[in-house]
């Protein structure tokens, strides 16, 4: 995975000395779609409340080791860190993306580092975190068992997911990039997890939210229209559009559901293990 653009969302794929232009061009309509306080430099439909509230529930505190796989430019990473005193660790494949994050830490305790997954960096995590791309990763039970490496036994793995069928031929002509968009049926994911070791404890569905969200930024890009293409060229404007009208409708009927959850990680109890996969209330 590149890490280049966010998955899915219909950025004509750019070079990584493009990023600056890219993340420039879009700021003014992001932060106009967000409500107050809600946009901290995010490149995903996550408010900020939501992400805090992910923290929350990934019980990560002062002194907690957090490794954030594909960070891009740091925005949910930074509020992270500011908020729970964590010890933050960033890594994403775009060196482009890394090099705004490490600008904007400020005197935050976080580190950035160029790599690509999988796999992740060698070391222990208290906390892993994963936002807004594992769309973009086919084979999901490769991130799974990669995160489950990194993890002691009691660690937590907080991250979001696109849960729905695979997209059939017809909703591939039309998203653009589809070859980042692989949504997952939840029976799915959730056997998945199981079989790495990781047990769900919390999840929250944020399909509602979200595509509002994803009609806020599409009415916003359309309105910002001529100095967001004077940035990043028509095509990539377009492409842009077409993809967050997809997902307003996609998560409006029920086609695709948007999940954040945290798993943790369970004693390994041998070759049978396998962690509760049942779907909370």
């Amino acid at each position: 995975m590149t890490g280049a653009t966010p998955p899915g969302w219909g950025v004509v794929a750019l070079n990584h000395d493009a990023r600056e232009t890219f993340d420039r061009a879009l700021r003014n309509a992001r932060e106009a779609a967000f409500a107050r306080d809600e946009f901290v430099g995010q490149e995903s439909f996550m408010p900020a409340s939501e992400i805090l509230r992910l923290g929350e529930s990934a019980d990560i505190a002062p002194g907690s080791t957090v490794l954030d796989v594909c960070c891009g430019v740091g925005g949910p990473g930074l509020l992270l860190a500011r908020r729970f005193g964590c010890a933050y660790h960033g890594v994403d494949a775009s060196a482009a993306a890394v090099r705004i994050a490490r600008e904007r830490t400020g005197d935050l305790d976080c580190h950035f580092a160029v790599h690509a997954v999988p796999p992740l960096p060698a070391g222990r995590y208290d906390v892993v975190v994963l936002l807004e791309t594992l769309l973009a990763f086919e084979n999901k039970d490769s991130i799974f068992r990669a995160v489950h490496e990194v993890l002691p036994v009691g660690g937590r793995f907080a991250f979001t997911a696109e849960e729905g069928n695979p997209l059939t031929m017809a909703e591939r002509r039309l998203m653009p990039e589809p070859d980042t968009v692989w949504p997952v049926p939840m029976v799915e994911l959730l056997s998945q997890l199981s079989n790495v070791g990781l047990r769900v404890t919390w999840q929250d569905d944020c399909s509602a939210a979200h595509a509002e969200m994803a009609r806020r930024l599409h009415d916003e890009f359309l309105a910002d229209a001529n100095d967001i293409v004077r940035q990043i060229g028509r095509q990539a404007h377009d492409s842009l559009l077409a993809s967050h009208r997809l997902w307003g409708e996609w998560l409006n009927s029920g086609r695709v559901r948007k999940y954040a959850f945290v798993a943790e990680k369970v004693p390994d109890a041998g070759p049978n293990r396998r962690a509760d996969p049942t779907v909370l209330s």
